[in-house]
């Protein structure tokens, strides 16, 4: 619910308060504190929670965390085994991983929009955005590091001589090395953006649309707020869906020795 502080700001102050990171330094430079915070939180909270189901996994009759543990694994292994076809020990551990951290990302959307702001400002902090994945840094800087490990296998797996005669020399031949080269830089170069900028502005909307509710009347926000919670459950875990999918499609095609 928007604060009577918010609302005299106008609405169009109070969107922009609520997106707006908290940050330190400048340009290049400039860290976004509450995505730094959250992340690490919820990577903290992700290898806790696996952890302990691990340790305290039976044989018999699991219990319920370990029966949510193991039916992610399942389904991540599953993904992996239908798209990935080189062999890496390291694929399903990422993949897992860009999956269960990617939703619990998105699943702060979920958190009333006014609540951990709130908070925040009573500690002396203006600004608070608590969703890492409508934080456009946040989500280049996965893609980045999906983008520089194709390039790593792409490289030990085919050697530099096969790597650049494939940049250079698909899909038209050598003959066509200029033209080849760049098809091959835009195709690469598309994948981290598309990546990034795929789960940025699906996320970025949805927290857009739940600050826009909270601007309506108090007796209008659950009409409208508890609809789309429930449907955006779905494109929160669609999305952790498809950057983990596309992951390992890539990661797999890097893996393809010609």
């Amino acid at each position: 619910m928007a604060t009577e502080a918010h609302a005299a700001e106008g609405a169009t102050g109070y969107i922009v308060h609520h997106l707006t990171p908290l940050s330190v330094g400048e340009g290049f430079w400039t860290l976004h504190l509450d995505t730094l915070f959250f992340s690490a939180v919820l990577g903290a909270l992700f290898i806790w929670f696996f952890k302990v189901a691990a340790e305290k996994a039976t044989i018999g009759v699991p219990g319920t965390g370990q029966a949510f543990v193991e039916m992610i694994i399942e389904f991540v292994d599953q993904q992996v085994k239908d798209s990935f076809h080189g062999r890496s020990d390291l694929i399903a551990p990422l993949g897992l991983t860009i999956f269960v951290w990617v939703f619990m990302w998105n699943f702060m959307d979920l958190f009333p929009v006014d609540i951990l702001p709130a908070v925040a400002g009573m500690m002396g902090m203006e600004y608070m955005r608590v969703v890492p994945s409508t934080d456009l840094n946040a989500t280049f800087a996965l893609s980045i590091s999906v983008f520089l490990l194709i390039i790593f296998y792409s490289i030990k797996i085919k050697g530099i001589l096969g790597f650049a005669k494939e940049l250079t020399c698909t899909p038209f031949g050598p003959w066509m090395m200029p033209f080849n080269l760049l098809l091959k830089l835009v195709e690469e170069i598309a994948k981290p953006i598309s990546l990034a900028l795929r789960l940025f502005g699906n996320l970025y909307a949805g927290e857009l649309i739940f600050i826009l509710i909270a601007l309506l009347p108090w007796y209008i926000q659950p009409i409208l707020s508890f609809p789309w919670a429930i449907f955006h459950i779905l494109i929160i875990t669609l999305q952790a869906f498809i950057f983990m999918v596309l992951t390992i499609v890539y990661l797999s095609m890097a893996h393809e020795d010609h």
